[in-house]
């Protein structure tokens, strides 16, 4: 009994500042809005005080003001004027006396105890399931991570911004950017005409990149990722790449032979000529000098890549994210049972999260519906409502692009063989257009479009 009775005396609480909120409403009501902003019911620790409390949400969203008949009334015509302590409790609170003078630090007061409460009950909870021997090790520090990550944000709480300081903000970055005297503004993606349309890959975007099978989607990403971890920064850009297809070591092959042009083919078999050695080696040494970090687990979950995203920030630093691809990424635990729409929604508005979260862009490829080959016209270019699984990927994207190679669906009536076109499609922050690149398929290798005639001159 007085271990129960510590317990309860431990538990942080600030109940004459819960009741001092309340009284500074009562005396001045226009102060609940301001009180609104920084608390809810439940941050009150009194069960009196919350019942109060949420009366008066209740007669707010009611359009009626605030004072001891209204509430009372209220309370009463649900049947919880009792639990709220009578019309005794709620006088002795209303006319105390309080100044509104204080208000501020009556609300933090109570909100700071709130926190600590919330830390408390999630860090027991946490206890509770280190002693769970079924659930997975990894899955449980994930959640650790994730919790104690989600309980610090706790106090970061926003308030509205002035105009006026949101323009000092806008002026000093576009003055930034001015003294650059480029066209790149965010990451040089190594292409010069995506790097036109888009102003290079920029902080906070989410890019989704769609296309049917055997198009060259990873293919493209992966070239991506070589070309900001080697051409931003001075070539020391920190990239991470989720693979859930495919092993770290079949992407550095490719990695390999796109950089050095020798066939993929030759390199997975060991069969290199004995005259690309020197230039396979010079690749190798270029290659093992970028910043890029592979993960290539086949079940990965939204809560694992945030957690080794943000590690990777915290020791490395970190630019740049590609993900292979949304589809196959396993739902966090307690979403198992929602539909496909509402997993991939939810894993979209995550990436798009984590985008802005860590303040760099974020590519995550997606796969497109059977839509896209079963048109009836000759040319089956992507279109957004292609995209497959949800709606949400379309709303949470910056940048949505699609891959389209007229020679994989014309074949001999192909006029483009060899040629790979880019459909940028959504653009939240440049131009809608198509971008045409060579493709080689043996080396799994995208360059800029040149023309035949071009390379002759």
């Amino acid at each position: 009994m007085e271990n129960q009775q510590l317990q309860v005396q431990d538990v942080p609480a600030e109940l004459e500042a819960e009741a001092a909120v309340l009284g500074t409403i009562f005396l001045e009501p226009n102060t609940f809005t301001t009180v609104f902003a920084s608390l809810g019911a439940s941050d009150f620790y009194e069960p009196k005080n919350r019942i109060v409390f949420r009366g008066m949400m209740e007669l707010n969203e009611a359009g009626l003001t605030i004072d001891i008949t209204t509430l009372v009334s209220h309370l009463t015509n649900n049947n919880v004027i009792e639990q709220a302590g009578g019309m005794t409790y709620i006088s002795s609170i209303a006319t105390k006396g309080y100044t509104t003078d204080n208000i501020d630090v009556y609300v933090e007061l109570v909100a700071n105890a709130a926190i600590r409460r919330q830390v408390i009950q999630k860090l027991d909870d946490l206890r509770q399931d280190g002693y769970n021997t079924k659930i997975d090790t990894s899955e449980y520090l994930d959640k650790v991570e994730n919790i104690i990550f989600e309980i610090s944000k706790t106090r970061k709480t926003k308030s509205l911004v002035h105009v006026s300081n949101v323009t000092k903000e806008v002026m000093a970055d576009i003055e930034r950017k001015s003294s650059l005297n480029q066209e790149v503004i965010g990451l040089d993606t190594g292409y010069n005409r995506l790097n036109f349309y888009t102003q290079g890959f920029q902080a906070e975007q989410l890019i989704i990149l769609a296309a049917r099978p055997s198009m060259g989607k990873s293919a493209f990403a992966l070239n991506l990722a070589m070309n900001i971890a080697a051409k931003n920064k001075g070539g020391k850009a920190t990239v991470a790449v989720f693979s859930l297809e495919m092993s770290a070591n079949l992407l550095v092959e490719r990695m390999l032979s796109a950089d050095s042009s020798i066939q993929a083919k030759a390199i997975r078999e060991g069969r290199i000529m004995q005259n690309e050695w020197a230039r396979f080696n010079t690749t190798c040494s270029k290659i093992s000098h970028l910043n890029i970090y592979f993960d290539d687990q086949s079940e990965v979950t939204m809560a694992s890549i945030k957690s080794k995203c943000r590690k990777l920030q915290e020791s490395s630093g970190l630019d740049f994210v590609v993900i292979d691809y949304l589809q196959l990424i396993a739902p966090d635990k307690g979403t198992e049972k929602a539909s496909l729409n509402e997993k991939v929604s939810k894993i979209s508005r995550s990436l798009k999260l984590m985008a802005r979260e860590l303040k760099i862009p974020v590519l995550a490829l997606s796969q497109l519906s059977r839509k896209t080959d079963d048109r009836k016209e000759e040319v089956k270019i992507p279109q957004l409502s292609d995209l497959r699984d949800s709606g949400a990927i379309e709303q949470d994207a910056d940048i949505v692009m699609f891959i389209y190679r007229d020679e994989y669906y014309r074949k001999e009536k192909s006029t483009k063989p060899g040629i790979a076109e880019v459909v940028i499609a959504k653009n939240r922050s440049g131009s809608l257009g198509t971008v045409e690149f060579n493709f080689r398929t043996d080396i799994q290798k995208f360059t800029d479009y040149i023309k035949d005639s071009d390379s002759n001159d």
